[in-house]
C-alpha cells in the first residue's frame, strides 16, 4: 500500500471531547496541562468547550454538543486534515444515545492516523511526547485506490455487460466481452 504524508506543525490542532461522566476528569487533566495546551489551537464539543475555556482562561473553538452533531463535526475536521490530535474521554460504563457517532469519530481518527487518547494515561503520554511540540509528518494510506475502485454492481452496469445480459435473456448467445470497451 502506498502512503501520503500529512505535515503537522509544531502548533497542533487539538480536539477535547468528554462524555458527561468524564468531563470533570478532562477538566482536571486540561488544568494540569494548561501551559502546554496554551501553545496549541483547541477545539471542543458543546458543554466541554465552555468548561475548557473557563478552566484554561484562553479561547476554545466550540462546536455543537456531541449528541447534536459535535462528534460528527470533529470527525469531519479530521477527514479534512483540520485536526491533529483527539483527546476523547468517553465513558466506557455508560451507554450513550449517540454511540454510533462515537464509533464513527474514533474510526475517523484511525483512518486518518491521528493520535487519539481515550483515557488520562494515554493523554499524559501523548502530550508529554517531544513530538507534541515539534513538526511531524503523519503517514496516511493513499486511499485513491479505494476511491477509484469499481464495485461489482458498477461493473455489471457497463453498456457491454447490459447488452450481454439482454442477449442472454432473449435466448441468443452473448458475444464475448470486448476488452477494449
Amino acid at each position: 500500500m502506498d502512503y501520503k504524508t500529512f505535515p503537522m506543525n509544531p502548533r497542533k490542532r487539538v480536539a477535547l471531547v468528554a462524555h458527561d461522566g468524564q468531563k470533570q476528569n478532562l477538566v482536571e487533566w486540561a488544568k494540569f496541562n494548561r501551559e502546554t495546551l496554551a501553545n496549541h489551537d483547541i477545539w471542543a464539543t458543546g458543554t466541554t468547550g465552555g468548561m475548557m475555556e473557563k478552566t484554561l482562561g484562553f479561547p476554545v473553538n466550540k462546536l455543537q454538543s456531541g449528541p447534536l452533531g459535535g462528534d460528527q463535526q470533529i470527525g469531519s475536521m479530521i477527514a479534512e486534515d483540520r485536526l491533529d490530535f483527539l483527546i476523547f474521554f468517553w465513558d466506557p460504563l455508560e451507554p450513550q444515545p449517540h454511540d454510533p457517532d462515537v464509533k464513527a469519530l474514533l474510526r475517523m481518527a484511525v483512518v486518518w492516523n491521528i493520535p487519539v487518547a481515550c483515557d488520562r494515561a494515554t493523554a499524559d503520554f501523548i502530550i508529554s511526547s517531544p513530538l507534541m511540540n515539534g513538526a511531524y509528518e503523519r503517514l496516511v494510506p493513499d486511499y485513491e485506490y479505494y476511491r477509484q475502485r469499481r464495485l461489482p454492481a458498477e461493473a455489471a452496469a457497463t453498456p457491454s455487460a447490459r447488452r450481454r445480459e439482454h442477449l442472454k435473456r432473449r435466448g441468443g448467445d452473448a458475444p464475448a466481452p470486448n476488452p477494449g470497451m
